[in-house]
């Protein structure tokens, strides 16, 4: 996911987006609890991706 992709969302579609992608934070970090995490780095990126989510609708609340 891209910063320039999320900048043309608007902020009702970054919403959706930050609730699925805390969703799937979530289930990975069940996953992990009960290792059945194949590949860790997956949770890395869910949470740069939930940030760059959180900066976007941030900007966008300034600009309003």
């Amino acid at each position: 996911m891209n910063a320039s992709e999320l900048r043309e969302k608007n902020a009702t579609q970054l919403h959706e987006s930050l609730h699925e992608l805390l969703k799937e934070q979530f289930s990975l970090r069940m996953q992990k609890g009960i290792d059945q995490l194949n590949r860790h780095t997956q949770l890395q990126a869910v949470r740069r991706n939930i940030a760059r989510v959180k900066t976007i609708l941030h900007e966008k609340g300034k600009q309003a």
